[in-house]
């Protein structure tokens, strides 16, 4: 009789799965992350500033469910484009969409710490129909204060390279 109990008991187990979304797991959010990325998570909310021509530019962050942080940036007067911090072991890689239709992935070196600077070197650019193409090679991030950042962005044009420098203010 016990052994049929034994039997029974263990045969619901096998044929009545339990839940699994009862238990406790990290996310893969709260498993990947730095000080440097914690840093970048800072600038969530709404951003405006001036480009180096004077022009005005708008940029909105935001950290999304997965720990990365898309931040959304609008030229006056031009096509907007997206830019999307994330996680590659101890660095920072920054995937631009760019309004000339191609994606450089640009990479920090190894970071231990925020350090409120971050130098962004090209690695790969998608979507270009010539190498000599306009595509992002830098961006430069300084976090001056909570609520002041200038991005330098560098581009390479057929040989020919220029810097944008936009000065950001924290919308209140």
């Amino acid at each position: 009789m016990l052994r049929s109990l034994v039997l029974f008991g263990f045969g619901l187990g096998v044929l009545v799965p339990q839940p699994l979304y009862g238990q406790a797991h990290p996310t893969h959010a709260e498993t990947r992350s730095t000080p440097a990325l914690e840093q970048f998570k800072t600038l969530a909310g709404e951003w405006e500033g001036k480009d180096s021509n004077g022009k005005p530019v708008r940029v909105s962050y935001e950290v999304l469910a997965s720990g990365l942080v898309m931040e959304r940036l609008e030229p006056a007067g031009q096509p907007a484009m997206l830019t999307m911090y994330s996680l590659d072991g101890d660095h920072i890689l920054a995937t631009h969409f760019c309004s000339s239709g191609n994606q450089p992935i640009l990479k920090t070196g190894p970071l231990s710490a925020a350090t409120g600077k971050y130098d962004f070197a090209v690695e790969r650019v998608y979507g270009m129909n010539t190498p000599g193409d306009l595509h992002m090679v830098e961006l430069l991030m300084t976090f001056t204060n909570r609520d002041h950042v200038v991005q330098a962005w560098t581009n390479l044009d057929h040989g020919k390279r220029s810097t944008n420098t936009i000065t950001l203010i924290r919308k209140k």
